[in-house]
């Protein structure tokens, strides 16, 4: 249970969502405010300053892949649970591409919900921990920065996209599964499956494009990175 009240955001139209997630949540410890369309969520993350965003893909007003963008413009590292209607790959691989940190299908179990958030929340307190920098051929990585530079330019990395980079460099030379960088650059057990790991190698690879440091796939068994 945390230790203080932390505020979890929820957006969602359907009004028994937003209270069932309210009942498990504030059952957990935690405060819940609430949304029920993209404007209002984003006027309540100024007001409230929630710890996590719980946010629907489809809402009125503003759909939540827009939602999500603002949201990651204005900051890289407020954690963002998506919620889909449908199973469609499609929508989670966007919603990964556009910044979320994790998504559920709906219908979910709320037990679920607060399993996820309270593992979120422990990665995302994890990335306060500071770190010696790192160099890797033309790649320096500055931990307690957050910072990523190639070839003396800085390169903006999304936060996941960071914590994937960084685990990497840790690691380099070294094979990693899937199951691995989960553990290691999400910080829990996944509860989805692993293509979330493949949409951010996808992301972080383009970035590192000119570096000399590039991500292997080792086939049947994960990546690792090599200069």
């Amino acid at each position: 249970m945390p230790a203080s009240k932390e505020t979890i955001l929820v957006v969602d139209d359907e009004r028994n969502i937003v209270e069932l997630a309210r009942l498990y949540l504030e059952a957990d410890g935690y405060r819940v405010v609430a949304a029920v369309d993209g404007r209002e969520a984003l006027s309540q993350v100024q007001e409230t300053h929630p710890a996590l965003v719980v946010l629907d893909l489809m809402l009125p007003e503003m759909d939540g892949w827009e939602v999500c963008r603002r949201l990651r413009a204005e900051s890289a590292d407020i954690p963002i649970i998506m919620l889909t209607a449908r199973s469609d790959d499609v929508d989670k691989i966007v919603g990964l591409e556009l910044g979320a940190d994790d998504y559920l299908t709906k219908p979910f179990n709320p037990r679920e919900l607060v399993a996820r958030v309270r593992a979120v929340l422990r990665r995302s307190a994890a990335k306060t921990q500071v770190d010696r920098p790192l160099t890797l051929g033309d790649l320096s990585i500055n931990p307690s920065a957050r910072e990523v530079i190639i070839g003396g330019r800085p390169v903006h990395l999304r936060g996941k996209e960071f914590d994937l980079l960084h685990t990497l460099v840790q690691n380099r030379g070294i094979v990693l599964s899937r199951s691995q960088l989960l553990d290691l650059a999400w910080g829990y057990d996944f509860y989805g499956d692993t293509r979330t790991v493949d949409v951010h190698i996808g992301q972080v690879r383009r970035k590192l494009e000119g570096s000399g440091v590039h991500i292997e796939t080792v086939r049947g068994i994960g990546y690792k990175l090599v200069a």
